[in-house]
């Protein structure tokens, strides 16, 4: 485990996906987050993931909202990333972290369906739990947490 700066590791998760992002009017706002002891790199794939599924799933908007930042719990660091984007029917919320599973068409947006199930299994490596919040054509809020060593 390494002692990483999430300020960093989103930074980084940001330049790698630029490419996606290219024509976009997206407005970011990014709070300050702690340092955390996980492995950086996959922690950094989590960012990938959840980021470019915010950029995906606005896509459709003229301009879109993006937020990221952490809350302070009592015995973890929750994060999230918020997004004014499609969002979801939170009566398949259960469905959003499976293997394979999408609540939209290939047609609507493209996907393997394997990235919220990847995100899950770092986070569940870490001893970590994930979880979101999302509203049909009102954007989405995926979280996840560390626990605090």
């Amino acid at each position: 485990m390494d002692n990483i700066d999430m300020n960093t590791i989103v930074s980084e998760a940001l330049s790698f996906l630029e490419p996606e992002t290219d024509g976009r009017e997206i407005r970011w706002t990014l709070h300050p987050m702690p340092r955390v002891h996980a492995d950086s790199e996959m922690i950094r794939q989590v960012w990938i993931n959840l980021l470019s599924n915010a950029i995906k799933y606005t896509r459709n908007r003229e301009s879109a909202e993006i937020e990221i930042g952490a809350i302070n719990e009592d015995k973890e660091d929750v994060f999230f990333i918020r997004d004014n984007g499609t969002g979801f029917d939170m009566n398949y919320s259960q469905k959003l972290f499976g293997v394979f599973q999408r609540l939209h068409t290939h047609n609507e947006f493209e996907g393997t369906g394997i990235g919220l199930a990847n995100v899950r299994q770092v986070i569940n490596r870490h001893r970590g739990r994930t979880w979101a919040v999302g509203e049909m054509n009102s954007g989405a809020t995926f979280y996840f947490s560390l626990p605090r060593n």
